[in-house]
């Protein structure tokens, strides 16, 4: 009988384990591979929600946990903990010994685990590589995570090809589509009255969720573009608005105090949360008027179930945008503006919206090419030159 593959997932904050959710089914459901799952990050503080828990009460056993979070939310406090959380993966990876570690996305918390799992010759997935969002550090962590890894799982095919101009095999870069859209399509979402129930809020004529990140390239502009934001939603008085926090980066904790005042000015219509968990964050995703803010859910999800973005700012620039997403600067004039459109019966949002993003299939996608994969030379990585005339035109505007 053959021993399983070990393959090790990290993951460090709610979105990114929303994300990785069927994946993890399809690997633990398959008996040729064995899943060694690492929580860090933002699943292991209690500001944030302690969502380590939820990821226990799944049923996926969590083989380490990796302390890496400090304190502090200063560009420094981020530095310190990417360094702290290099020597917690070592320790961790060198006990595990996985045949291959599997990370999503662009977060520094990834980019910790992949520099352990590189000088221990550990061969790396990376899934979400790519993309652009110039806006924001992520950006440089994204294509390093690339250069890092030697498996990719694009979102889309620009992004196939970007990595590709990256110097990466072509035949180790594969387009599956957003994992994301994986819960819309398997998931039974809660009805309006059972999301009510479980947010224990009621929604209005009209809702709107907000989520709003720092963008992590421009020094000290989170308070004063998230109050743009709020003075645009007060022009709204009917709306009821549902806020998520923003993750553990560089001025997080100035929205997530703004956030607090503004909830407790507006007690009968608002509401905010740490975390809502992939299943009541997509459901009130397609009962919301539109999502409001820079998360990439707005860029990835939300067109997917016809839901209106104003995308703000420039955290996103340089991702595929379907038709469903209006930009804004960070002005509260322009965030109106784009709120009245949203409003406005010059444009239908009920129709069918092209996405660029895939059709909802993509963890056993990526799930069959783990599993299929021969490892005996994949540390083995060849600089791949691309010409420039085997770039393709990217198959969607972008922000």
């Amino acid at each position: 009988m053959a021993i399983p593959r070990k393959l090790c997932v990290i993951t460090g904050s709610r979105a990114e384990y929303g994300l990785l959710y069927w994946l993890l089914r399809e690997i633990v459901n398959d008996p040729d591979l064995q899943l060694q799952l690492v929580a860090t990050g933002m699943h292991l503080s209690p500001e944030f929600g302690l969502t380590w828990q939820q990821i226990a009460a799944d049923g996926f056993p969590i083989n380490r946990k990796v302390e890496m979070l400090l304190s502090s939310d200063t560009p420094v406090g981020i530095a310190k903990a990417l360094g702290l959380g290099v020597i917690g993966f070592a320790d961790a990876l060198a006990d595990l010994q996985p045949d291959m570690l599997v990370v999503l996305g662009d977060r520094f918390e990834i980019f910790a685990a992949a520099q352990a799992a590189l000088n221990l010759r550990i061969p790396i997935a990376h899934i979400h590589g790519g993309e652009l969002t110039e806006g924001a550090v992520d950006d440089a962590i994204r294509h390093s995570l690339t250069k890092l890894s030697h498996l990719h799982f694009t979102a889309a095919e620009a992004y196939r090809q970007r990595v590709i101009q990256l110097g990466e095999q072509p035949e180790r870069v594969f387009n599956v589509g957003a994992l994301g859209l994986d819960n819309i399509r398997r998931l039974r979402l809660l009805s309006r009255r059972e999301l009510e129930q479980s947010l224990d809020f009621k929604l209005g004529e009209r809702n709107l969720l907000v989520t709003f990140h720092p963008t992590t390239l421009e020094c000290d502009s989170a308070g004063e573009q998230f109050a743009q934001l709020l003075e645009a939603l007060d022009r709204f008085e009917d709306a009821h608005i549902v806020f998520t926090h923003s993750n553990a980066d560089a001025d997080g904790r100035v929205i997530g105090k703004m956030i607090n005042t503004y909830r407790e000015h507006h007690p009968q219509r608002v509401t905010a949360f740490v975390s809502l968990g992939s299943l009541r964050y997509l459901s009130l995703l397609r009962e919301v008027d539109a999502v409001v803010g820079n998360s990439s859910s707005g860029l990835l999800e939300a067109p997917a179930l016809q839901t209106p973005t104003v995308n703000i700012g420039e955290r996103q620039r340089g991702r595929l945008c379907a038709a469903s997403v209006i930009n804004c600067p960070p002005q509260a004039d322009a965030i109106a503006g784009a709120l009245r459109h949203v409003y406005s019966e010059t444009r239908s949002w009920n129709s069918e919206i092209p996405h660029p993003y895939g059709n909802g299939d993509s963890a056993v996608q990526i799930k069959r090419i783990l599993k299929d994969t021969p490892l005996e030379s994949i540390l083995m990585k060849r600089f791949f030159d691309l010409p420039p005339s085997a770039l393709q035109k990217q198959e969607a505007p972008v922000c």
